[in-house]
């Protein structure tokens, strides 16, 4: 039967990008579609959220946090999680998609698999799950329902992250035990916690049941279930299928050790030890386990049940069961005929069994009633969530409620000052008068504001709108370290976290500060632009009655904006005499500053190392490098003050 046909997202094309074509399978959480992608033109997976979690805001942002998670983990044996969106009502993950079919699908065709087999299957299971450990993430619902085996023959791990998410939600809410009780270890039924070596247990009951076609615990009810997960071990699967070696059964027996401590301590430390026992086993090895299976049990009819009210469970009325007994020919023990008196007692018992089960029935189906038609009582209004807080409120109050404004929390699926949720929740009965509480929305969930300093305005405004942000206030101030127009710094900083709600400022360099030289030294002057990175050109003018050597006219003017790179004009006086109007000498500077005279040393430290080279060596030094890589200045060696010109300067570069 085709299940797509009455469903309604058949067809459709969520966020504008994936047209979904059918429906594959719907789980306890989500419904997987194969889809195409019509702006990359390929089949994908969308596994979408039911209505009741995709409403749990709480559900949302841990889904999302782990979709992340997921979606960071590459490795040949993962199903890639490509993206995660949501589209109105519908929150979804897009994944590969891989055809074929899942272990579970394998295991109901054979019954069991072989020894090599199952060691062979669990080995890029491992693999999976043990880079997913390597990275902080945690399974937690290991079972053959997760494992999708390709048509070439791959194996690949399905929903890293997602039992998580629904177990996060479900405990805080119910207390409930979340995940497939069958592989749960004792400490999630103890405590509700889970850590790699969780998924470790549920690797080996998987193995148990690869080995076996059961599961090691199996009662009528899940709690009973999880109860032997508790107090009992697993046992050896060489119980259920003889021939299997006693390494195999140490390692079913070491991966669900009752002990955290005493299983492996990750997936990659399992799969160690699974490759170490597969390799060790003869090529032959599963059909000899088949035969000795063959060999050393019989099939046989047991006899039907005694009839009465305490016959055996065996299997339907009047009919038999097939029993796997020893060949010695021992018969299975039956219970032994109950008494006429024993008959009746059983009968009247449960007779008054049935009469206190109607009395309850109808006390249950009265109260309900009257609880549904009394007029005590009301609904609260629809649509609450996504209103705004006073107008949520004047239409609870309009209904006779009273209503209660919690404190506020981030939401990414409702805007400021929106309703997240209500308390009792939108639809629920409550008495007149009570009260309902509203918690407003703080806006979208913090996230990392990124570090663009030292970036143009035009790339810092893209990479924070690309995050989700948006750019508040630009102001400008100078900066000797950043070139005009980057970014000097953000409010706030770079690495801290903000709801995307709130815009972040930006503080804009408008570059060094141009200096005051008229009337310097012509020579320390140029050492000094230089030293800020700046391209100089000095020109000589006939000094008339100035100084020798001394600063006439410069450009930019004093407090102008530069930035490393930019070129800048120096008119200084002739080095030659200069003469007052009469016939006094003011005297020539060309003696002091020969070759070998001491000169500033510009300080290069946090540049770039070729700036810091260009600026040394305009200064008349030498230049020597060295270091462990990298484009910076760390070290210099002179640091500053003077130098003899033709000296040797030493910089050290680093990252």
């Amino acid at each position: 039967m085709d299940t797509s046909v009455a469903d309604p997202l058949v067809g459709q094309v969520l966020d504008g990008r994936y047209r979904i074509e059918s429906r594959v399978a719907r789980g306890g959480m989500a419904t997987v579609y194969v889809a195409r992608d019509v702006r990359l033109d390929r089949i994908v997976a969308i596994k979408v959220m039911h209505a009741g979690l995709a409403s749990d805001d709480d559900f949302v942002a841990r889904f999302i946090g782990e979709a992340k998670a997921a979606a960071a983990l590459s490795h040949p044996n993962v199903v890639a999680v490509y993206d995660q969106r949501t589209d109105g009502e519908h929150v979804f993950l897009v994944m590969e998609y891989v055809p074929g079919r899942t272990l579970r699908d394998l295991l109901t065709e054979r019954g069991r698999l072989g020894p090599r087999a199952a060691l062979e299957i669990m080995q890029p299971v491992l693999a999976a799950l043990g880079a997913a450990h390597r990275g902080g993430l945690v399974h937690r619902d290991v079972k053959p329902e997760n494992v999708l085996l390709t048509e070439d023959g791959q194996a690949k791990v399905a929903d890293f992250g997602l039992a998580r998410a629904e177990s996060a939600s479900k405990m805080t809410k119910t207390g409930l035990i979340i995940g497939t009780v069958g592989y749960l270890a004792p400490e999630q039924v103890l405590a509700g916690s889970a850590d790699v070596r969780s998924d470790v247990y549920a690797s080996g009951v998987m193995l148990y049941e690869l080995l076996t076609g059961e599961l090691p615990h199996r009662a009528d009810t899940a709690l009973a279930v999880a109860y032997k997960h508790v107090n009992e071990a697993v046992p050896p699967p060489s119980a259920a299928v003889p021939g299997l070696t006693p390494a195999i059964d140490a390692l079913v027996t070491r991966a669900t050790a009752h002990d955290p401590a005493a299983r492996p301590q990750d997936a990659n430390r399992l799969l160690g030890e699974v490759a170490e026992v597969f390799g060790g086993l003869p090529r032959d090895f599963d059909e000899r386990v088949e035969e000795a299976s063959r060999n050393q049990t019989a099939v046989l009819e047991t006899p039907a049940p005694p009839p009465g009210p305490y016959a055996p469970q065996y299997g339907p009325p009047g009919g038999g069961r097939t029993a796997v007994l020893d060949p010695s020919g021992t018969a299975p023990v039956e219970p032994p005929p109950r008494g006429r008196a024993d008959r009746a007692i059983g009968a009247i018992t449960g007779k008054y069994v049935l009469i206190a089960i109607g009395a309850i029935a109808a006390v249950i189906l009265g109260w309900a009633v009257w609880y549904q038609t009394s007029g005590q009582y009301e609904h609260v209004p629809e649509r609450i969530v996504g209103m705004k807080v006073a107008d949520a409120k004047a239409k609870l109050e309009g209904a006779g409620m009273t209503v209660r404004v919690g404190p506020k929390q981030f939401s990414d699926r409702v805007r400021k000052d929106q309703v997240v949720k209500s308390d009792p929740p939108a639809g629920a009965r409550i008495a007149k008068g009570d009260t309902v509480t509203l918690t407003p929305s703080k806006g979208r969930m913090p996230r990392e504001v990124p570090d663009v300093t030292g970036k143009s305005v035009e790339d810092a405004t893209g990479d924070l709108r690309g995050k989700g942000f948006t750019v508040g206030r630009t102001s400008r101030e100078p900066s000797q370290t950043v070139g005009k127009g980057d970014v000097i710094r953000t409010d706030p900083k770079g690495g801290a976290e903000q709801s995307p709600d709130v815009p972040v400022d930006l503080v804009v360099s408008t570059g060094m500060s141009m200096p005051g030289l008229v009337g310097t030294n012509g020579d320390e002057a140029a050492n000094k632009l230089r030293a800020m990175g700046l391209d100089v050109k000095v020109d000589k003018e006939d000094p008339g009655d100035r100084q020798p050597n001394t600063v006439l006219r410069q450009d930019p003017a004093q407090g102008t904006g530069v930035s490393r790179g930019d070129s800048v004009h120096l008119v200084v006086t002739d080095r030659k005499c200069a003469f007052n109007a009469g016939p006094v000498h003011i005297g020539c500077d060309d003696g002091d500053r020969g070759q070998n005279a001491s000169v500033p040393v510009p300080n290069t430290v946090g540049q770039n190392v070729k700036d810091a080279r260009q600026a040394l060596r305009s200064s008349g030094f030498k230049v020597k490098e060295t270091g462990w890589g990298g484009d910076t200045v760390r070290f210099q060696n002179p640091g500053g003050g003077e130098a003899p010109r033709g000296s040797t300067v030493t910089i050290v570069r680093g990252p």
